[in-house]
């Protein structure tokens, strides 16, 4: 058995209308799907809701689904804001850059570009409130991605008993990481 990629990542959106016209403008996303029911399919509940599918890019799927009978969206106060995001790859710096200034000549607030030594990104935050990353991969990626696979299985377990950063791999940030 393996898994052959992601089907679809679903997300919950205030309006899915202006999600989609959103994804559309600032990140050129096709809207591909649109599915409405009066009952949830899987568990029979009585519960209208629009389901939208937007594309990622190479077979990638965006779902969302607006739920107009439950309360408002929230997020998990116990969760920084950082922690829970949506990374989108794109092609190399120039592209970033281009997105970059998009975004913010439409008002959008980004943050970044981060470099993260194995890729760079921005960052921002989508109208839901999702937090969203753009990404390209470092040209020297492949070479550091094999020598930090190297050592990943003694890192998650010195992490696993102290809860402390392991050391392993701090070659990755020896320069300090660095918003632009």
């Amino acid at each position: 058995m393996n898994i052959k990629q992601i089907h679809h990542v679903a997300y919950r959106c205030k309006d899915a209308k202006e999600t989609v016209e959103w994804y559309k403008q600032m990140l050129n996303m096709d809207f591909t799907l649109a599915f409405a029911e009066n009952h949830v399919p899987s568990t029979h509940e009585p519960d209208p809701y629009m389901h939208v599918f937007l594309d990622a890019g190479n077979g990638n799927v965006l779902a969302f689904f607006e739920l107009p009978t439950k309360p408002d969206m929230g997020r998990d106060p116990n969760t920084p804001e950082w922690v829970q995001h949506i990374a989108f790859l794109v092609e190399d710096r120039d592209e970033l850059i281009e997105y970059k200034d998009h975004l913010e000549a439409n008002g959008v607030e980004v943050l970044g570009v981060t470099d993260h030594s194995l890729f760079h990104s921005i960052y921002f935050f989508d109208p839901n409130g999702h937090r969203v990353e753009l990404a390209y991969d470092d040209p020297g990626a492949a070479a550091m991605n094999k020598k930090a696979a190297e050592v990943r299985w003694e890192m998650l377990e010195e992490w696993s008993r102290t809860k402390r950063a392991p050391k392993h791999a701090d070659w990755l940030h020896k320069k300090e990481l660095t918003d632009v």
